[in-house]
């Protein structure tokens, strides 16, 4: 089995890309730690002690290197992750909104959660929705 290689050597224009990356100071922890190892790992420095000083372990700082040399300087930020789509759309945030502003049914002096959910399935906006997923729509609008 072969030793693979510990170290790296940057391209001149990676190398300085870097060090002024670096020293802006505004960065996000993460892609300060890895932009970090691969200067470090340019300067000759181990994996073991990159990753000492760093607080990771040693297969990270591998792994960091092996993305450098497959993707070069875009493996330093994450990719966007999708995440979970809204349940609720703007226009039926709307609609709750709109009906919580509007004038109460008879006999109530205000609005409940309960009843504005119960309204909103009554005027067909929407199929079901709870009071709590109300109170966040309504949350986030004041």
């Amino acid at each position: 089995m072969r030793k693979q290689q510990q170290y790296l050597r940057l391209s001149e224009e990676h190398h300085r890309f870097l060090t002024i990356f670096l020293a802006k100071g505004t960065l996000n922890a993460r892609v300060a730690r890895r932009a970090s190892a691969l200067l470090q790992l340019h300067q000759g420095s181990g994996l073991n002690k990159i990753a000492t000083s760093l607080g990771v372990v040693y297969q990270t700082v591998a792994d960091w290197r092996d993305k450098y040399f497959a993707q070069g300087l875009d493996f330093l930020t994450d990719k966007k992750r999708i995440g979970r789509p809204p349940i609720f759309d703007g226009d039926l945030r709307a609609k709750v909104t709109a009906l919580a502003c509007s004038d109460t049914p008879d006999g109530r002096a205000k609005w409940s959660l309960r009843l504005l959910a119960d309204k909103m399935v009554e005027l067909d906006y929407c199929q079901t929705i709870s009071h709590r997923q109300v109170q966040k729509i309504l949350k986030k609008t004041s």
